[in-house]
């Protein structure tokens, strides 16, 4: 995968906070801007959303699509694209660093591909687009309930 886009957030909460929405996709049309469908399909054996479907609504990009989850603990979270509609590729991750004062930094990295032309500024412009509202939809979600 080429380049990443790659964005941070601090959120007043603990990493296992921050990773319980993470994990729970079922709320993600609630709170993630432009998903309207989050539905896990397969799942690890400890619980942990293993393959998870989507539909997304988020100018410029809309898809239906499926991504692989891999998990490590309240650190990281990374997945992949399974399969997609328009998208050709999706790599990303949310990083989770405990910052020791009950806040955690959270990074969101993207990378993507589709699978119409389009020049890699307005790609950069889609991973931002998606990177800031998740980011932002995120600290909002976990802030509210802890």
């Amino acid at each position: 995968m080429a380049e990443q886009t790659t964005s941070s957030i601090e959120i007043d909460a603990a990493p296992a906070a921050v990773m319980a929405v993470i994990a729970d996709f079922a709320s993600y049309p609630t709170w993630a801007k432009g998903v309207t469908v989050a539905d896990v399909v397969a799942t690890t054996p400890d619980g942990l959303a293993e393959q998870v479907f989507f539909a997304l609504d988020v100018s410029p990009i809309k898809d239906e699509y499926t991504l692989a989850y891999t998990w490590d603990a309240d650190r990281q979270v990374t997945w992949t694209l399974v399969e997609g509609k328009m998208l050709r590729a999706l790599d990303g991750a949310y990083v989770l660093r405990d910052r020791g004062d009950g806040t955690t930094e959270v990074t969101y990295r993207l990378a993507l591909d589709v699978s119409i032309p389009l020049i890699g500024m307005l790609k950069r412009k889609g991973e931002k687009i998606l990177i800031e509202t998740a980011l932002k939809g995120l600290k909002k979600r976990v802030e509210s309930i802890v």
